[in-house]
């Protein structure tokens, strides 16, 4: 292992992971309506299979996958299609969803298991069963599970690496899982390897989760090459290319994916699913949900069906107090803020974090000093301080030309900007903005 389990650059924003490092997982009762909107994964959204009226058990599955970069969406509570229309979505538009009124008296027994016991099966069958079980990342981005598992012919992995860093300020959901689940995070990594035919694994957790470390390391398989290793505690850690970097080394090019370079990664918090649904049959239904932050009274670290509305998960958390100014999914560095508190958990949510006056208070943009802060917080080396000024004055061809592409909107730069410029959400934009001009040119 290399001595400088770390990468160049980044940032050390305050943890504030105190709230619920301790909290264990519980679980948050069934709401009496969830929605589930068809768009909660990279790729193409799902395609609609109910309509109003149906009768849904818990499990059943309400769109079907519409392309291999798409997974299916299943009801996670037994009732009936109240409607199927517009609804707020966590990204802050309006989607398509399907409205399920919870049936009350429902003991939400699922039906037979819809996923294959994996024993026996071959590399592609664990990949079908994978997207049929609707898996995607739950670290965040929702990028379909099953897609990682099927590397391009004439791409050879030898490394799958589980992230267990989870950098982000507040978040805890991967380290409980870790702590409290590490039998089922080494089972999945069991399937992973196996459908991948890699024969290494390395989980990598930051050194400020001592007990998911030490749970691991205790609970390792001796039949697999299976390594767990401490990491440097930095900002964005848990990036993919980051980690890659850190644990072995290897760099991903501009323009590549890392398994071009024989390296899948994964989250811990997906490779614990993966082991779920072959341990119980079930979909992607439900997911660990940290809620948290200072204007909230009882973080907490929940068990919650996906499509349960905002409000439901405040309200079971004791509500909001009254200094709370600002509702963040994700965390705080690259969370979207939520207007609309009927907006439903997806897949992707990873958190729920409530920011009081004190740690959002907006603060007044001034111009660019060009101190250089930006270049050297900048993970991925592109030049923050040049796209910001080009975002600015509209030059967004020249964007990409200065490899906007290569951008991950961690936030880094706006962290440390003392003009306070909002460069990540600029580059968000100008990204947003590059994608429709590809789609209209096409």
């Amino acid at each position: 292992m290399r001595d400088r389990l770390s990468f160049r650059h980044g940032v050390h924003p305050p943890e504030r992971k105190e709230l619920t490092a301790g909290a264990p997982i519980r679980r948050m009762p069934f709401p009496e309506e969830i929605v589930l909107p068809l768009r909660q994964h990279t790729g193409k959204p799902a395609r609609l299979l109910a309509k109003p009226g149906d009768r849904v058990e818990r499990g059943d599955k309400v769109a079907e996958s519409d392309g291999f970069v798409s997974v299916p969406i299943h009801a996670s509570a037994a009732g009936t299609v109240k409607d199927i229309g517009w609804w707020p979505h966590p990204d802050g538009s309006m989607a398509e969803a399907v409205r399920i009124t919870v049936d009350r008296f429902s003991p939400q027994i699922p039906r037979p298991r819809i996923i294959p016991r994996w024993e026996g099966l071959t590399p592609d069958q664990v990949v079908q069963a994978v997207q049929r079980a609707g898996v995607v990342g739950l670290g965040g981005g929702a990028f379909p599970t099953h897609v990682k598992l099927l590397p391009p012919e004439g791409v050879a992995v030898d490394t799958l690496i589980v992230n267990g860093a989870e950098c982000e300020p507040y978040l805890t959901t991967d380290h409980r899982i870790m702590v409290e689940y590490p039998e089922r995070v080494h089972f999945g990594i069991r399937v992973m390897m196996h459908t991948l035919g890699v024969g290494r694994a390395i989980i990598g957790v930051e050194k400020n989760k001592p007990d998911a470390i030490e749970a691991l390391r205790e609970t390792l398989p001796d039949d697999l090459n299976v390594g767990v290793q401490g990491l440097t505690v930095k900002y964005p850690q848990g990036y993919e290319k980051m980690l890659i970097e850190a644990l072995t080394g290897r760099e991903v090019p501009s323009g590549k994916l890392p398994m071009h370079i024989g390296v899948v990664v994964q989250n811990v918090g997906s490779i614990a699913c993966i082991a779920e649904v072959f341990e119980t049959g079930l979909p992607l239904i439900e997911r660990v949900v940290t809620v948290t932050g200072p204007g909230v009274r009882r973080p907490s670290n929940l068990i919650v069906p996906v499509g349960s509305k905002l409000r439901e998960l405040l309200e079971f958390c004791g509500g909001l107090r009254k200094d709370a100014t600002e509702i963040v999914f994700g965390g705080p560095m690259m969370g979207a803020s939520q207007p609309d508190l009927d907006a439903p958990i997806i897949k992707g949510t990873t958190g729920v974090v409530v920011l009081t006056e004190k740690e959002s208070r907006r603060r007044r943009t001034y111009p660019c000093i060009r101190c250089g802060s930006c270049l050297d917080a900048c993970p991925v080396f592109v030049n923050p301080s040049l796209l910001g000024l080009l975002a600015q004055a509209g030059r967004f061809e020249e964007m990409e030309e200065a490899n906007l592409a290569d951008c991950m909107l961690c936030g880094c730069c706006s962290y440390v900007c003392p003009s306070n410029i909002p460069l990540s959400q600029m580059f968000a934009l100008a990204k947003a903005g590059a994608k429709r001009r590809k789609q209209q040119a096409a």
